[in-house]
């Protein structure tokens, strides 16, 4: 049985920063992640994607930030169950919880706090002939290392931000991109749609709209594939190297579902007045896995509900107790392994 202050499901960014505020507080962590490393879809799906909206980032990319957050919460010495998923939860008579996984490890828990992202998901994929026979060998769903694409022929099928962001990016990568989409608008940031007009007008991306790709050719791998325009039904056949369909990923809760929480177009409904406790005391959702009303599925928003929700967590820990919050500016960060950041003493006089 491993037992934690805060036992947090999902290692994605908001649950590893979890760990850091509940340090703070002098509480333990605990992450269960049914991938095999932490960091989410940053780790898994788009490490090398660029992102600009973390404060003091300017551009950081996906992997780069999962590693900066481990860094920072290393001295808090969190624990990791990998590659397994939280199936079931057992509410014990004082109030705490067990949490089993598909492989049957057990956590037991005063504090649960769900951070699974979006939950367990599946690309969502074209409907086209063969499409099984060309995955691997020039189809793929997932960006995760964009060398695989340098000096080839890539088409991006999509209208949403991946779509547009990918595009973008592969531009200095790919010796040709081609983005098609079945409207001639796009769902995605408009800095974005203008960014990828601009380098259509350049010449560095072949824009096709209102189009769908409808035909795959190859042998052992992908060859090229039939374009065809929505509107005219005229018909085009294009040489490349590597297909790219990006129209989302279908999102699942998967076990959590069954697990008596009060559930809302397949997210967890939270208190977002207070803390981002579920209907079930002590059992939080923090990050894109919750809804509230005004939510935006965001990383910074996921970090500022994290916060609170250590602090409600030690609060019910510690009843009792009554807890001064400290700046990291004055009081530095002590780690459980020994490690102690000072603040400046400069900074600590003048505050005084």
């Amino acid at each position: 049985m491993i037992k934690t202050d805060i036992l947090i499901i999902g290692a994605g960014p908001t649950g590893l920063f979890a760990v850091f505020e509940a340090g703070l507080l002098k509480l333990k962590c605990h992450l269960i992640d049914a991938l095999p490393q932490p960091g989410g879809q940053c780790a898994e799906i788009y490490p090398k994607k660029p992102i600009y909206d973390i404060p003091a980032f300017p551009e950081v990319l996906a992997g780069d930030l999962v590693d900066n957050l481990m860094k920072q919460i290393e001295p808090f010495q969190p624990g990791f169950t990998l590659g397994e998923r939280a199936d079931t939860i057992e509410k014990q008579e004082d109030g705490s919880f067990i949490v089993t996984t598909n492989k049957g490890t057990k956590h037991h828990a005063p504090i649960v706090a769900i951070a699974g992202g979006l939950g367990s998901f599946e690309p969502r994929k074209p409907i086209l002939e063969g499409l099984e026979t060309f995955e691997d060998n020039g189809i793929a769903y997932i960006i995760r290392d964009p060398e695989v694409y340098r000096d080839k022929k890539v088409l991006i099928a999509g209208g949403g931000d991946s779509a547009l962001d990918w595009s973008i990016f592969l531009t200095d990568v790919a010796s040709e991109v081609t983005l098609v989409h079945r409207r001639n608008e796009f769902r995605g940031a408009l800095d974005s749609v203008e960014k990828v007009q601009e380098l259509k007008n350049q010449g560095k991306i072949k824009l096709i709209t209102p189009a769908e790709v409808t035909a795959l050719h190859g042998t052992d791998s992908l060859e090229a594939v039939t374009v065809t325009n929505t509107s005219t039904k005229e018909e085009t056949k294009i040489e490349i190297d590597n297909f790219i369909p990006l129209f989302g990923l279908s999102p699942k809760l998967g076990p959590i579902a069954n697990w008596g929480l009060e559930i809302e177009k397949n997210a967890i409904k939270v208190d977002n007045s207070l803390d981002y406790q579920t209907n079930i005391p002590g059992i939080y959702a923090i990050g894109d896995v919750n809804t509230y009303p005004g939510k935006l599925k965001l990383i910074l928003c996921g970090f500022h509900e994290a916060t609170l929700m250590c602090q409600s967590a030690y609060k019910r820990i510690f009843p009792d107790k009554r807890y001064v919050m400290k700046y990291t500016t004055v009081g530095g960060v002590e780690g459980f392994d020994g490690t102690k950041k000072e603040a400046p003493k400069a900074v600590v006089k003048a505050i005084e």
